[in-house]
């Protein structure tokens, strides 16, 4: 029923027709996302939003983060503990070693200084990090953070806890190459600790090594250990460098296919110790036949004709 001057508001208030509506936005959705993609009209509006948001999303985002936060650092407890427990249990099986090395060694100088021995060179070193590996696939090198600045030079030996890791082939400011003793063109004299039968350890890749130039016969068992030799004047004597793991012996062949495992975490440690260069080498010999008549030097050594 009309009411003068005011009529009753409809039951149901109709806009335009649902297609219509769907028409107009999807072409009204169309046109933003070519005028986003072509002129890039959009963009400042994504990065206010993105901005305004950014608190929310941290925000959001903080009990997750303050989970794993609490995860890792009882999973980080958990191992340090363990780390400890093993390195107090290490410590306790070496205690005697460690209370009889002092004792011995100041034998050993006393012993020397009666048979008139030169004393054997102290080792020094420094802790370096393994920062990366080499970019060449075919070569096994790695990066350390000391260089020139450290002193650190080419030539200067690297090793872990366990053994002997490479060399130093290349240094420089900072950094400074170190090539691994699985390299196939690294090589490092060695000895048979059992019998100190002396040979050269090449790298084979692969992690590998192999002992070269052995004869058929030679006296090397599976399971030995190798060790430096110092024959080379690089190397300290007694390092411990690889384990024999395969010894194939074929009468057709002259020589042996001896393969060993290096003994140091070779593709394992990041933290790796940088030896000192070894001094006060005793001098090499003159060539008898290069030596020219110098006063105290003795007369010079003739070629014998036949």
């Amino acid at each position: 029923m009309n009411v003068v001057g005011h009529s009753p508001p409809p039951f149901f208030k109709r806009g335009p027709a649902p297609l219509a509506q769907l028409a107009f936005f999807s072409t009204l959705s169309v046109l933003c996302l070519v005028a986003d993609l072509r002129f890039h009209t959009l963009e400042w509006l994504r990065l206010g939003v993105a901005t305004a948001a950014l608190p929310l999303q941290k925000l959001a985002y903080l009990p997750v983060e303050t989970g794993d936060d609490f995860s890792k650092y009882l999973t980080r407890l958990s191992v340090l503990q363990e780390e400890n427990d093993e390195l107090h249990r290490r410590q306790l099986s070496t205690a005697a070693q460690i209370l009889r090395q002092q004792h011995l060694e100041d034998e050993n100088k006393r012993l020397r200084a009666l048979l008139d021995m030169k004393e054997r060179q102290p080792v020094s070193g420094q802790v370096a990090e393994i920062l990366y590996a080499a970019r060449d696939p075919f070569a096994r090198r790695v990066i350390i953070d000391r260089g020139m600045q450290s002193n650190i030079e080419p030539g200067q030996v690297v090793i872990d806890d366990i053994g002997v890791i490479g060399q130093v082939t290349r240094a420089f400011p900072l950094t400074a190459e170190v090539t691994l003793l699985t390299d196939k063109n690294q090589a490092i004299p060695v000895q048979v600790q059992r019998n100190g039968l002396r040979a050269v350890l090449a790298g084979a890749g692969a992690g590998t090594l192999e002992l070269r130039f052995l004869a058929s016969n030679a006296e090397v068992q599976q399971g030995d250990i190798l060790v430096t030799s110092g024959l080379d004047g690089v190397y300290l004597p007694g390092l411990p460098v690889a384990k024999v793991a395969k010894v194939d012996r074929n009468n057709d062949f002259a020589f042996a296919r001896i393969i060993c495992e290096p003994i140091a975490g070779i593709e394992k440690h990041g933290d790796v110790l940088v030896l000192a260069p070894r001094t006060g080498l005793p001098p090499q010999p003159e060539d008898p036949e290069q030596v020219s008549d110098k006063p105290g030097k003795g007369r010079r050594v003739k070629k014998m004709s036949r």
